[in-house]
């Protein structure tokens, strides 16, 4: 009787070939479970890093209410955390009272520290007025990124007390 080789010469270089990659394969199997290691560490690093700058804190927040009572004005300071992506921000949005438009953001302000000195006052139903300052904590400073002068027919004024010493 006749073995595979003798009916098929190339079974015996068939069963070579296989033998030669399942020892290729055994010894990569050590360097595999490494490299997938380490890619899973690194996965999990840039994971873990992410999800720790998704989120914005509200540290504080204010609103006024037009004379007329038709309009709202709503400011919040914001804090995002994260590695080179810290940033302290105050915003200051419109918005009627009765849902007809979306807030429109009106300033925006950036600073050092979780909070700034902002005021609102309506001085009449179609002025808005706005004071800031940077916070009590020394060294912090405050700047004016975004300013709309009018919307909607609303003035808005805008007045930085560092300037004004006090």
């Amino acid at each position: 009787m006749q073995g595979p080789e003798e009916r098929n010469p190339m079974f015996s270089k068939v069963t070579s070939t296989n033998t030669w990659l399942r020892g290729k394969i055994k010894s990569l199997q050590p360097t595999h479970s490494v490299t997938c290691r380490v890619f899973l560490l690194l996965l999990l690093e840039v994971c873990l890093l992410s999800a720790g700058c998704q989120n914005a804190a509200i540290t504080w927040s204010a609103e006024a209410r037009s004379p007329d009572g038709q309009w709202l004005a709503s400011a919040r300071s914001q804090q995002w955390g994260g590695p080179g992506t810290a940033y302290d921000a105050t915003s200051v949005d419109l918005k009627p009272v009765d849902g007809s438009q979306p807030a429109t953001q009106v300033l925006l302000f950036s600073h050092q520290y979780a909070t700034m000195n902002l005021k609102m006052v309506w001085l009449n139903p179609k002025h808005l007025d706005v004071t800031y300052g940077p916070s009590d904590r020394p060294g912090d400073h405050v700047k004016l990124d975004f300013q709309v002068a009018k919307h909607s027919g609303i003035e808005i004024s805008v007045r930085d007390l560092s300037t004004q010493g006090g």
